[in-house]
């Protein structure tokens, strides 16, 4: 057995994971936190971290809001965690009398279920978690620790800011917070770098301990917030320089002043040697949001193509998908397909995969139901949609992934070699004249049945139509025609500094119909494609600014009224 296998949770007392989930980047949970969710029953967490972990925790999992507030019965300020029991779909569900989080664990771990304690960065480094794990012990209720990347490590190191070099400089770690005046002095006395974690408006005040302790006013300063995530900004100045910085980047005075952040003090945040190693930063869309016009499921796997450029996807549903107004139809096509009624099925999108295959699952029918039968995919992802339903398609556009690509590659019916000369075409509402007339005219017979239809989406919030309107995206991506459609419609027309990227020559041609500049174009019709040749332009975008000796900013910071501010 690993020694990090999950142990037996107790009948009476159950069992309690102390996890780090890091500094903010799903990305870096480690395996064993992941394993550790998975079979959690109970998760009790921050809101900070909240999102981060219950990803891979499993469906039904009771969850514990832990807010940091102070108690009535404590000093004000002391940021002790009080949690709220809330449901698995985080609708409140109880508020329970103020207890502290010790207690709260515990009462979960009992009648044997396994809890999930997870904290920001790592438990070893909070001091609440150590009392939580006491508390634990002290109960006879058994606990394990999953350590996590700490913020003091890892936001340097996504800022671009190494820590050590291969002159062995020491690393002091202080918590401005909690610093005594023994701490300022003993790390203001030597020469090593220093890693503060305070806030946004205290950052000057540590800067200011600092120097009365020692430390040359002249010595570089790198101040990051909201590290490893893609709303992290970096700024880069002196001990005696970064206040002055800050007021000018209009950061401060703010009333999100009292945000966390990861200031690295000493010659390894040299701003020459942050512009080589700032990865993060400068990936091609970083912090660039971005509206993603589509169905709900289809914006996932974009949305996380996306964020791996660095940008930060925002979705909005234009199209909603419902069932055929009169399902017979359909009903008879999937019947056929069992009794041997067609050589061929095409689908030509994700969607239609989806309704053939509930219609399966309405049947009691499964992926062996299309043994025989040849299937046809009109390109990458719909032929993964059926991959994932146990069927591999047998015709895929060597090509244009489009209803023309997929007829180039038919081959024409042969009464020789095909027993059957029928094709099931299950399709939206939305005609498929092209496919339809093409395969007839190679000799098949087709029956074009409706398998779902497409609505146009509710009109999203108010917020996001002013947004959209008023240049609060930095682009948009338009994967079919019907998506620049129903966004104008239900949303408005995107502001002119907007990027607007398409998928095809059509989808193009119908965005400059409704008045759009279309910057982007896909080399082939493929959301993949499409998000690669966004972060194409960005980096041309970045590349140009840089030779011109002008500030890297968002398209949407050219927007009038825009606050003007170096990216960094």
């Amino acid at each position: 057995m690993s020694p990090t296998a999950l142990p037996a949770a107790g009948l009476e007392h159950g069992h309690v994971t102390f996890l780090g989930a890091g500094p903010g980047d799903p990305g870096l949970l480690t395996l064993r936190a992941v394993e550790a969710l998975a079979h959690a029953d109970v998760l009790v967490a921050e809101h900070e971290v909240l999102d981060v972990v219950r990803t891979h925790a499993r469906p039904g999992v009771a969850v514990v809001h832990a807010d940091a507030s102070p108690s009535p019965d404590s000093a004000a300020g002391t940021g002790t965690p009080f949690p709220t029991l809330v449901d698995g779909t985080s609708t409140t569900a109880e508020t329970p009398a103020v207890r502290d989080a010790a207690h709260l664990v515990m009462e979960a771990a009992r009648g044997g279920r396994r809890v999930v304690r997870a904290v920001s960065g790592d438990p070893g480094l909070d001091a609440y978690a150590a009392e939580e794990m006491l508390a634990c012990a002290a109960a006879g209720v058994p606990f394990e620790v999953v350590p996590g990347v700490a913020a003091a490590v890892g936001v340097p190191a996504y800022a671009g800011v190494p820590l050590r070099d291969a002159q062995g400089a020491d690393v002091r770690f202080v918590d401005a917070r909690t610093a005594s005046d023994r701490c300022w002095t003993e790390v203001g006395a030597s020469d090593g770098t220093v890693v503060v974690s305070t806030t946004l408006d205290s950052v000057a005040a540590a800067a200011g301990e600092l120097v009365s302790a020692g430390r040359k006013p002249d010595t570089p300063m790198t101040v990051t917030v909201a590290g490893t995530t893609t709303r992290q900004r970096t700024w880069s100045a002196t001990l005696g320089t970064i206040a002055q910085t800050l007021k000018q980047a209009k950061v401060l005075p703010s009333p999100e002043g009292g945000r966390p952040v990861i200031a690295v003090v000493g010659e390894r945040s040299a701003p020459a040697q942050r512009d080589q190693l700032a990865w993060f930063e400068s990936k091609p869309l970083f912090g660039w949001k971005v509206l993603v016009p589509r169905t709900k499921e289809q914006a996932v796997s974009l949305s996380d193509q996306l964020r791996s450029y660095g940008a930060v996807p925002h979705e909005v549903p234009t199209i909603a998908v419902e069932p055929p107004r009169t399902p017979q139809q359909m009903e008879r096509a999937v019947k056929g397909l069992v009794t041997g009624r067609y050589e061929w099925i095409a689908f030509t999108s994700v969607n239609a995969v989806k309704a053939v295959r509930e219609k399966f699952e309405e049947y009691g029918l499964d992926a062996r139901a299309f043994a025989g039968i040849k299937v046809a995919a009109v390109g990458e992802q719909t032929a993964k949609a059926l991959i994932a339903f146990g069927v591999k398609p047998d015709l895929v556009p060597s090509g244009e992934q489009s209803a023309a690509g997929l007829l180039e590659d038919w081959p024409p019916y042969d009464p020789v070699f095909d027993p059957i000369d029928r094709v099931f075409l299950p399709r939206a509402d939305i005609a498929t004249e092209t496919l339809v007339a093409g395969l007839i005219e190679l000799g098949w017979e087709v029956d074009d049945v409706t398998a779902y239809r497409t609505v146009r989406a509710s009109p999203p919030p108010a917020e996001t139509r002013e947004a959209i309107k008023g240049g609060g995206f930095d682009a948009v991506l338009f994967t079919s025609s019907s998506t620049v459609r129903n966004l104008v419609g239900i949303a408005g027309k995107p502001h002119n500094v907007t990027v607007i990227a398409c998928i095809g020559p059509a989808t193009a041609k119908t965005a400059e119909e409704h008045g759009l500049r279309v910057d982007v174009m896909a080399p082939e019709p493929s959301v993949l494609k499409l998000a690669e040749a966004l972060a194409d332009f960005g980096l041309r975008r970045r590349a140009a600014a840089r030779e011109a000796g002008d500030p890297v900013t968002r398209p949407s910071e050219r927007r009038p009224g825009a606050r003007r501010r170096r990216a960094t």
